[in-house]
């Protein structure tokens, strides 16, 4: 089984926002436990005497929250982030990254939560039936983050599943989503590092994080399917997607 591990980034209700993402990594069953074990190994070369307690999330380290602010060097919390991001290059196998974001104003009045994560679930359903095509018969299972959308998104994959939506009918996934706490699993820690550097390339201008994975979302054939940029039409982005599209909005 593939398993999708989700995060997101930014607020929906915030007027100083002006993006919100949804991303993460989708990796085989198997592949979860090496992913823990490279990012458990980080944690013990920068916190060795509580490893086991210390969690990688963006949104604390590059501030210095918590923990975080006894690395008094930004640049090294900053290290850390990238070098938390690149564990996934270690992985063997098929495994991918997948994202939206979404300006808010390019898509109002429609909810950007809804949004994101309808195309999240076309996305990995397309990227389970290519998987079928090419012999590897796996279904799919969607993990996110404790959230108090829990239960929407959990009726909104239902609905997909039984009467479709914009873009068809899911077929691949063997459940409704799962909502997990963070703090027990490296892989949601992960999926939040994603959409921090999504966040912070496209809200913030800064690119150093999404750098170390921006080749990294699903594609085939030189087209990125992994990540989505729903844009005002005026604005010029480079990311992967946009450049694979020649800077249409689709």
């Amino acid at each position: 089984m593939y398993l999708l591990y989700l995060d997101d980034a930014g607020s929906v209700k915030s007027a100083n926002e002006t993006h919100f993402v949804l991303s993460g990594i989708c990796v085989f069953e198997r592949q979860v436990h090496y992913l823990t074990s490279g990012l458990d190994d980080l944690a013990k070369q920068i916190c060795p005497q509580d490893h086991e307690q210390l969690e990688f999330h963006g949104s604390h380290m590059l501030p210095g929250k918590g923990f975080w602010r006894s690395i008094r060097d930004k640049d090294e919390r900053r290290k850390h982030i990238r070098n938390a991001l690149a564990e996934c290059r270690k992985l063997r196998g098929t495994w991918a990254l997948f994202g939206v974001v979404v300006e808010k104003a390019a898509i109002s009045p429609e909810d950007p939560i809804e949004f994101a994560f309808e195309q999240i679930c076309s996305r990995f359903d397309a990227f389970l039936k290519r998987q079928f095509r090419m012999g590897n018969k796996q279904r799919g299972l969607i993990i996110l983050d404790k959230s108090t959308r829990e239960t929407r998104l959990q009726a909104l994959a239902t609905e997909f599943g039984k009467s479709g939506h914009r873009y068809g009918i899911l077929h691949s996934l063997a459940d409704v989503p799962m909502f997990v706490d963070s703090a027990a699993t490296r892989a949601i820690q992960f999926a939040d590092l994603v959409s921090y550097a999504l966040w912070q390339k496209f809200e913030r201008g800064d690119d150093q994080f999404f750098n170390v994975i921006g080749d990294s979302f699903d594609a085939e054939g030189g087209v990125v399917h992994g990540l989505l940029h729903r844009k005002s039409p005026t604005v010029f982005c480079d990311c992967p997607y946009c450049l694979t599209r020649g800077g249409r909005l689709i």
